[in-house]
């Protein structure tokens, strides 16, 4: 993972501050325990990065979670569907597991992709 350093691919993937990409923007590194799933630091020890760049700043990531959650449904679909051959309902039912399983994912993912759309790798920080 270190061969994305000074990335934005680094920043998505890791969690880490966009900026200096040095620590962890949230508390918990893991997505899994869902009673601070979202709880993240006001801002970056490092270099200062004001993670919440303004009131419901993260409200926009809402639609970039659409967007990741129709992708993981259209993967589920084809890889039950069309290669495993389910039917209908398996089908189905693979698409719902896999959301639910991959909810704290897609979540985390969603605010790291949306912040990272307004800040950029600095070397220097």
């Amino acid at each position: 993972m270190q061969i994305l350093k000074g990335s934005k691919s680094y920043s998505i993937l890791t969690g880490t501050c966009p900026v200096c990409q040095k620590e962890s923007m949230y508390m918990d590194p893991n997505p899994y325990k869902l009673q601070n799933i979202l709880d993240m630091h006001e801002k970056c020890s490092h270099c200062g990065t004001k993670y919440k760049i303004e009131p419901s700043f993260f409200f926009g990531a809402m639609y970039v979670s659409y967007a990741l959650g129709v992708a993981v449904s259209v993967a589920a679909f084809i890889i039950a569907y069309v290669f495993l051959g389910g039917g209908l309902m398996t089908t189905f039912i693979a698409i719902t597991v896999s959301l639910i399983v991959l909810m704290p994912i897609i979540l985390r993912l969603s605010r790291n992709i949306w912040i990272n759309m307004f800040l950029s790798y600095d070397k220097s920080a």
